[in-house]
């Protein structure tokens, strides 16, 4: 068999104003592209494959329309070169937003069907929070989705979808592919699996796959920060059996539906103020507050500074701030050298709708790298160790701090740009407080504009009545 391997991986808020463009993006080509672990499920299964073009970037504003039409290009001409194949594995997220274009999943995954045919399946795997359409799921045969926010399932994401396409191939089985999107639009932060109620909706599906005739059914959070119509829940279905599908498929989006009022933060949440207030006056360390209006792995430009602001002006100490993106700020301690003592002014340097914080800091740790773009510096103001980048970039590891020299475990406060913690730094927190700040994936989503989406759409509405249509994809048998 012969399978051709490819996709597009990223997540891009409409409310950010920085454009992604070529240079950010992480591109894999060729053989390159499958000696990385990330496909390493492909070993699992014997087949040629055939790697076409893959890029990925942490999420943030919109791609740059001539970066993303150079990007689909190129992997359009390497998908041709490769005809003829049997099937197409996609690895997407689902929440892609090119420059004056809606819906780019669509654009991406209906070409590639126009270049290998109507014979070939397409199986594709995505991210929980990305969003669908019928222009997707008519150009597809098979779909699998995330199952964990935090994200630990990547792999076993891939292996369903990867699976299911060599399964329609090997048994000449072709199933149905069945979709009822969802009036329901909520951050990651509301609807994490480690708490309820959607941990209890996630783990129904698991046992779904095992019913006769499923082999699989996903759930789509969605991206409330794209603002554009297809921004919905969704529930997805693959298999054989109509009559089963049927059912299975409404009683999940129903019950997506029926919990919509229960959503809610998983950690304590307030206001800037009042978190870096309960923080400093905490008797247990450390403390990790969660920045999650400027999270760039949810979207976030990276680089606001209020919550800096306010921690010097709450007289915080024993604090690791990591971090702000601020290239100017980074060069500047780096010319200046370690140790050396100079007036910085931090933050707003690419989202004009903040404030930026100007102190005199001391150079404590500049990272050793050859390249400009990579370069971090911690700086230290008052009680503050404060990481500056180059480049916008999260820290939800351990190593992400040791390797500048901190340690998360004996600082009083730890402040990340993040939502949800990460895996490594939630079972530290004592406790873990989530700020509702301000910024281009603001939790509060009522202060939203909301310009493009679908109505009527809960949280944004409230007083309609729903209930479940089943739609399937052209490509299933009346």
């Amino acid at each position: 068999m012969r399978i051709a391997v490819g996709g597009l991986h990223t997540e891009c808020s409409t409310y950010n104003p920085v454009l992604m463009r070529e240079p950010d993006f992480t591109i894999w080509r060729g053989d390159d592209m499958l000696a990385k672990p990330y496909f390493d499920v492909l070993k699992g299964f014997e087949a040629t494959y055939l790697p076409t073009f893959y890029a990925r970037n942490i999420a943030g504003g919109p791609i740059e329309r001539q970066t993303y039409e150079r990007f689909k290009q190129e992997f359009l001409a390497t998908l041709r070169a490769a005809l003829p194949v049997d099937g197409v594995y996609l690895a997407m997220h689902g929440a892609l937003f090119v420059e004056g274009m809606e819906d780019a999943e669509g654009d991406w995954i209906s070409a590639a069907r126009e270049v290998v045919g109507d014979t070939p399946l397409i199986s594709v795997s995505y991210d929980l929070h990305g969003n669908l359409s019928q222009k997707i799921i008519d150009n597809i045969d098979l779909f699998s989705t995330y199952r964990t926010a935090p994200h630990i399932d990547i792999p076993e994401t891939q292996l369903r979808s990867v699976s299911m396409l060599f399964r329609a191939l090997q048994s000449g089985e072709r199933p149905l592919l069945a979709w009822v999107p969802v009036p329901v639009v909520l951050p990651g932060e509301r609807t994490s699996t480690e708490d309820e109620p959607a941990k209890s909706l996630y783990a129904q599906l698991p046992g779904m796959d095992t019913l006769p005739s499923v082999w699989d059914a996903s759930l789509q959070v969605g991206y409330v920060w794209a603002d554009e119509p297809r921004s919905t829940a969704a529930a997805i279905i693959t298999g054989t059996d109509r009559a089963v599908l049927e059912t299975t498929i409404k009683k999940l989006a129903t019950s997506y539906w029926d919990a919509r009022d229960a959503f809610s933060f998983g950690p304590k949440t307030g206001s800037i103020e009042e978190c870096v207030a309960w923080a400093v006056a905490s008797p247990t360390h450390p403390v990790i507050l969660a920045e999650s209006g400027d999270n760039p792995t949810g979207g976030g430009v990276g680089d606001r500074a209020e919550v800096l602001a306010e921690l010097i002006g709450q007289g915080a100490k024993n604090v690791v701030f990591a971090g702000i993106m601020d290239k100017a700020a980074t060069q500047k301690a780096y010319a200046a050298g370690l140790g050396a003592t100079l007036e910085l002014t931090v933050g707003a340097s690419l989202d004009p709708s903040s404030k930026p914080v100007t102190a005199t800091f001391t150079v404590k740790f500049l990272l050793d790298t050859d390249k400009d773009t990579n370069r971090e510096a911690v700086v230290s103001v008052g009680g503050i160790d404060l990481v500056l980048s180059a480049r916008r970039r999260p820290y939800h590891n351990i190593a992400d701090f040791t390797r500048l020299g901190l340690d998360p475990n004996t600082a009083g406060i730890v402040v990340v740009k993040s939502g949800y913690l990460s895996p490594e730094l939630a079972p530290i927190a004592k406790p873990n407080y989530m700020l509702l700040s301000p910024g281009v994936v603001d939790q509060d989503v009522d202060r939203l504009v909301r310009n493009r989406k679908l109505t009527p759409t809960y949280p944004f509405d409230r007083d309609f009545a729903w209930a479940p249509k089943i739609a399937y994809s052209k490509r299933s048998a009346p």
